[in-house]
This record gives C-alpha cells, structure tokens and sequence, in this order.
C-alpha cells in the first residue's frame, strides 16, 4: 500500500540531506524511525507535519482507539 504525505519545502530539504545513496524515502523513514522511541520520534516531529483535515484524522484515531478497546 502507498500513502501520500505532505511536509514543507525545508522538512523535505533536511530528509533528503539525510537520505543515502540509493536509499528510498520509505527506507529513510523506516531507517529513522527504528532508532528512536515512538516518544522522541513524535517530539522531533511536532511542527513539522501538516494535516489538511485536522478533525476528520482526530475522528479516525477515536474510531481505531474504540476498536481496540475490550
């Protein structure tokens, strides 16, 4: 499955500054994110990420968090 993400002109910048030859942005990601706590990650990420529908993503996490729930 592919998504589609949105980051600024600078965020895009700084990733492909840290991308290695041949490295896809997927691999990057995957490469950054296994490196970190899911904490961290979300701390360096704040700010950096926009979102074009804030309340229809804020509904989705309530519906999976629901499906989760006992």
């Amino acid at each position: 499955m592919v998504r589609t993400i949105t980051v600024r002109d600078a965020v895009y910048e700084r990733l492909l500054a840290l991308k290695r030859p041949g490295e896809s942005f997927s691999d990057l990601l995957e490469r950054l994110i296994s490196s970190a706590s899911p904490r961290e990650i979300l701390v360096k990420l704040r700010g950096c990420v926009e979102f074009k529908d804030k309340e229809a993503l804020l509904a989705e996490i309530a519906e999976a968090r629901e499906g989760r729930r006992p």
